[in-house]
């Protein structure tokens, strides 16, 4: 049985995580009202707004949309940093019994989405670069459609859920560090690495104070921007340092208080932020035609149906090889259900995306985003059908059997 610390943790999530991903919609369907509206010139104008941060010789020239895309992102995947860090030191990553089935799920969902996506847009060397769009799963949607379906979905099953997109967030920002990573600045990376060092000390020496690990974390950043290694990286790197120890007479450890601090602001903060800034899409000539393009095709239909495959197909191998076991309380239906709901890409999809098509030139980003939303759209909407209601009939089945 899964013990009442761990469920009464799991709700707390899950309930912020549901609410996160309908924010995160709305933010959605504003950025692609506006975009096709008269407003539209004043939505590219503030993503376009020049932002400029200078001391010294030290300058960062981006537009708005890359200090979302690069410094926003990069507290999202610090966040992610700590999750991880958690969950391998005290969560369900320290339980090698539990980490099996979704770590096969999630090499599943990440290896068949690329293959299908490789297919289709085999020979197009500039489309070939967003091989690992619908290889992401986004959390809060996921876990969101999860939350509306309440008791009518065992904890456990939700538990298998979220251990497989924390796996699968380690392979996105793996790949985003050996796939995604420009010509590198070695004085940059200098730098970078003696800022790591220096976390390592802090926290070797038992430093607490949350506060020099921030401000060698910013360093860290800027060197990583600079440096041609993707800045969220950075956020990462930076969690790993932050000491899983409590302070005399608190309850939680300091990881523990900065991410329970940090998940609100960015749940309904940072994330539709990200999505009113890159979900914005202009549906001015778009043809059907236009759904039929390999980029957007191969996207839409690795993450419907290569996470379909990849997720139930690689659990299901598992299962019958005995490396693992389904989850207390959920049968196949369900298991299928979920590996649907992993096809709801999203946040992370449109992450990698900005990446991959960064110099592939306008026309591929909104292709990428139109299969980003297809893809995510249909695996929502089946997911959540299935979970709904032939769950209800395949259990009758069973009891009656």
């Amino acid at each position: 049985m899964i013990d009442n610390l761990v469920i009464d943790k799991l709700r707390e999530f899950l309930r912020l995580e549901a609410a996160s991903g309908i924010l995160i919609l709305f933010a959605a369907i504003l950025a692609m009202i506006v975009e096709n509206s008269p407003l539209d010139i004043w939505y590219d104008a503030l993503l376009g707004i020049p932002v400029v941060i200078q001391f010294g010789e030290l300058k960062i020239a981006k537009p708005l949309l890359l200090w979302i895309n690069d410094g926003l992102m990069a507290i999202f995947f610090f966040l992610i940093g700590l999750e991880i860090k958690r969950e391998v030191l005290a969560g369900e990553l320290s339980k090698p019994s539990r980490v099996i089935l979704p770590a096969v799920a999630a090499l599943g969902g990440m290896a068949v989405p690329a293959i299908i996506y490789s297919v289709i847009n085999w020979g197009d060397p500039v489309a070939m670069k967003g091989w690992a769009i619908p290889s992401a799963t986004d959390i809060a949607f996921a876990l969101g459609v999860l939350a509306l379906l309440g008791n009518r979905v065992p904890q456990s099953l939700k538990l298998f859920l979220m251990t497989l997109a924390i796996i699968d967030d380690i392979g996105a920002i793996i790949i985003i560090a050996l796939f995604y990573t420009v010509d590198l600045s070695h004085i940059s990376l200098f730098i970078a690495f003696t800022s790591i060092l220096i976390l390592a000390i802090l926290n070797r020496r038992g430093v607490l104070s949350i506060v020099p690990y921030l401000l060698v974390g910013l360093v860290l950043w800027a060197a990583v921007l600079k440096s041609g290694v993707h800045a969220t990286l950075a956020g990462l790197l930076i969690a790993f340092f932050i000491p899983f120890k409590k302070e005399p007479g608190e309850s939680q450890t300091q990881l523990e208080k900065l991410e329970h601090d940090l998940h609100p602001s960015v749940a309904f903060g940072i994330l539709p932020l990200f999505a009113f800034a890159n979900a914005g899409v202009s549906f001015d000539g778009i043809t059907l035609e236009s759904f039929l393009h390999p980029v957007p095709l191969g996207i839409a239909t690795g993450l419907f149906l290569g996470n379909q495959l990849g997720v139930f197909g690689f659990s299901w191998i598992a299962i019958k090889l005995g490396f693992s076991k389904l989850p207390e309380g959920v049968n196949w239906v369900q298991l299928y259900g979920v590996a649907l709901l992993c096809g709801i890409g999203f946040t992370m999809s449109l992450f990698i995306g900005s990446l991959a098509f960064e110099q592939g030139g306008p026309d591929y980003a909104i292709e990428d985003r139109l299969g980003v939303l297809l893809g995510s759209f249909f695996s929502g909407i089946f997911g959540y059908l299935v979970l709904r209601f032939l769950v209800r009939t395949d259990q009758a089945n069973n009891s009656g059997s």
